[in-house]
């Protein structure tokens, strides 16, 4: 009885996808839950693998056919495919499995455990698997770290469920996993370096499961292919060990360690100033895959800018009386909370006093309801090589300047390791962010949605300012808030960074609350 391969069910803001890549023939022999096809949409590619194992029989959706949700592929027939040519095929596939198995297993393996992806909150759907830590046969320790999951807000870890080795490799790195989904197997007790290497062998042969790509006469594996991007080699130079001279991601790795397939650019360089002669040597460039983390970024900057009304409104604010304070005090202030005196706790402080008057600014859009927040949750933007991420403050209206101080510090280095929690970065009612610290004089923040209204800090820059009809030099500072005109009001708007402006220019306003 033939079985019915369907595309997977797609999202509701994704209408249909286009069938990419047939990883598998009509006659072929595949496994359970082995990789068959992929299916292309406007957001992801969604990878469809084997309800069972048996013999893909028929191709329902040829490549390139635009395909809805849940829509029959092709279909799957029980045993292997008949005929010479198909037995023999799986005969030799038998027998490769038999020997991938046989060099994969660790010495002294034991019970097996199947290594899974952390289970994704509401909000993720999926998440891409970055960096494999361990090799397959490589030992391990229990809850040592085996690899990293990057979703669209933070990077997971997952780790070894006891000690031992991985057994094979099921997501390569770059591939895309849902919630739970099977990573590894993995073996208790075993893993040596002596079956390190023919081990990783086998997990090279898993490469063959991704979407090959052919460069020249070269033939590349996924995992190889992000290799020779990363590091710019000339696939010409490297010699592939995989079937059919394949490149597998060993091969690249091998050509990295012993630079034999750098791009020889004095070489080219004839070639290329016939082509064009108005150019001089190599121009180089360089294509990787962008990020998870910076799509979600992309993706929520460009729709904040087409859904909201926004507008900026700029201020400006003289520091001279909280640098003055901040230097009376800040060695004591050490010495108190082992933690340094900056900024951006007096910012936070004097936002949560200004969100308390202008309950509008605090609040935020879901549909046609407003939601006014009986509270103060307040963003802070911290810049990590990844990308920008914000973690929240709780509850800031009852927080110390010393409690603002040490949990930014936290964040700062939590997100920079990549171990902020995601649920430290949802919610959240108003955000700050400091591009001062990177030099910036003035920008136009734009708003984190589905809050109204976002502060801008910028660099502390001395200028000559008229007080009290003389001409004084004075540390001033830019202020700039974006805000959602659809629910802010311009008045409330002035009247809240003016707010922000005097309690900074007082900071005894912050203690007597007025």
């Amino acid at each position: 009885m033939a079985t019915e391969i369907k595309a997977p069910t797609f999202p509701e803001s994704v209408a249909e996808g286009t069938v990419a890549a047939w990883h598998k023939k009509p006659g072929d022999s595949v496994e359970r839950d082995e990789l068959i096809v992929e299916i292309e949409t406007d957001k992801v590619v969604l990878e469809v693998v084997a309800p069972e194992a048996g013999t893909l029989t028929d191709v329902m959706a040829e490549e390139g056919d635009t395909v809805e949700s849940e829509q029959v592929l092709g279909k799957i027939g029980e045993g292997s495919a008949a005929g010479g040519k198909e037995e023999s095929s799986s005969s030799s596939d038998s027998a490769e499995k038999t020997e991938s198995k046989a060099a994969s297993k660790p010495a002294g393996g034991g019970k097996k455990h199947d290594v899974k992806a952390p289970s994704f909150p509401e909000s993720i759907q999926e998440g891409t698997v970055a960096t494999w830590h361990k090799k397959v046969g490589e030992a391990v320790k229990r809850d040592e770290v085996l690899a990293d999951i990057e979703t669209d807000k933070v990077v997971l870890e997952v780790v070894a469920p006891a000690d031992g080795a991985l057994e094979a490799i099921k997501a390569e790195e770059g591939s895309q996993v849902e919630s739970e989904a099977i990573l590894a197997t993995f073996v208790e007790g075993g893993g040596s370096d002596e079956t390190s290497a023919p081990a990783s062998n086998d997990a090279s042969s898993s490469d063959d499961e991704g979407a090959d790509e052919k460069v020249g006469d070269k033939i590349l594996a996924p995992a190889a292919r992000k290799m020779v991007a990363e590091h710019d080699l000339d696939v010409s130079k490297i010699e592939g060990t995989g079937k059919g001279g394949r490149i597998l991601k060993e091969d690249v790795q091998k050509a990295v360690k012993d630079g034999s397939a750098k791009k020889a650019a004095k070489s080219s360089a004839p070639a290329k100033a016939a082509a064009s002669p108005a150019v001089e040597g190599e121009r180089a460039e360089k294509r990787v895959p962008m990020s998870r983390l910076r799509q979600t970024i992309a993706k929520r900057l460009v729709q904040a800018q087409q859904t909201a009304a926004m507008l900026t409104t700029y201020n400006e604010v003289d520091m001279g009386a909280v640098m003055s304070l901040r230097a009376q005090y800040k060695d004591t202030f050490l010495k108190a909370h082992d933690t340094k005196l900056g900024f951006m706790g007096f910012f936070v402080k004097a936002a949560s006093e200004a969100l308390k008057r202008f309950p509008d600014v605090n609040a935020s859009i879901d549909g046609t309801d407003i939601v006014y927040h009986g509270y103060q949750d307040i963003g802070v933007a911290v810049s990590t090589d990844r990308g920008l991420v914000v973690p929240v403050l709780r509850d800031t209206d009852s927080m110390k300047i010393a409690d603002v101080e040490k949990t930014i510090v936290d964040f700062g280095k939590r997100a920079r390791d990549g171990k902020l929690g995601i649920d430290e970065m949802q919610g959240g009612t108003f955000t700050i962010t400091n591009g001062g610290i990177f030099g910036s004089l003035m920008s136009t923040p734009i708003i984190n949605p589905p809050q109204t209204a976002i502060l801008g800090m910028h660099k502390i820059q001395e200028r000559p300012m008229a007080v009290n009809g003389k001409v004084e030099i004075r540390p001033m500072m830019y202020l700039a808030l974006s805000y959602d005109h659809r629910m802010i009001d311009g008045k409330d708007a002035v009247q809240f960074l003016v707010t922000i402006k005097e309690l900074l220019e007082d900071p005894a306003r912050l203690l007597l609350d007025v």
